[in-house]
């Protein structure tokens, strides 16, 4: 229905912060599907892809810098963030969004309400390591694909 905007809570959602294993890890063509609503209030959420301690993918939309940050934590110690996107910020609070995490040889192709977002090349390069799924911050959950 357009212009339909999701309550603040929904029965249907899942707890916050949310921690999942990964079946049978990362691997290229793999895809791991997020779906939510961002809270009006929403100030940031992420998505991260873990490998025990270290984050191999930190997806961190930022509502009051309107942008998507994208690092990797490894030893404790981030890297260089990339936060250039070539459109606009897909994220809207009130509005509801899927995001897709593909895990290709080389990178992650990221698709947001079905457009490609961008590509993030891997720092951590030991696939089968990253284990476990990560979301927290300013949304409702409510459905993940791993």
């Amino acid at each position: 229905m357009a212009g339909w905007v999701a309550p603040e809570a929904t029965s249907s959602s899942y707890p916050m912060p949310f921690f999942t294993s990964i079946p049978g890890a990362l691997q290229p063509c793999k895809v791991i599907t997020v779906s939510g609503t961002v809270l009006r209030n929403a100030k940031r959420f992420h998505i991260n892809l873990r490998a025990g301690p270290d984050i191999a993918f930190h997806f961190n939309p930022r509502f009051n810098e309107r942008c998507v940050v994208r690092n990797t934590k490894i030893k404790g110690s981030w890297g260089r963030e990339e936060r250039w996107l070539s459109g606009n910020m897909p994220f809207t609070p009130g509005q509801s969004f899927t995001v897709e995490i593909l895990c290709e040889r080389h990178c992650y192709r990221v698709v947001v309400n079905g457009e490609h977002l961008l590509t993030y090349a891997h720092r951590l390069k030991d696939l089968p390591a990253i284990g476990h799924l990560q979301i927290e911050g300013d949304i409702i959950l409510t459905d993940v694909q791993c």
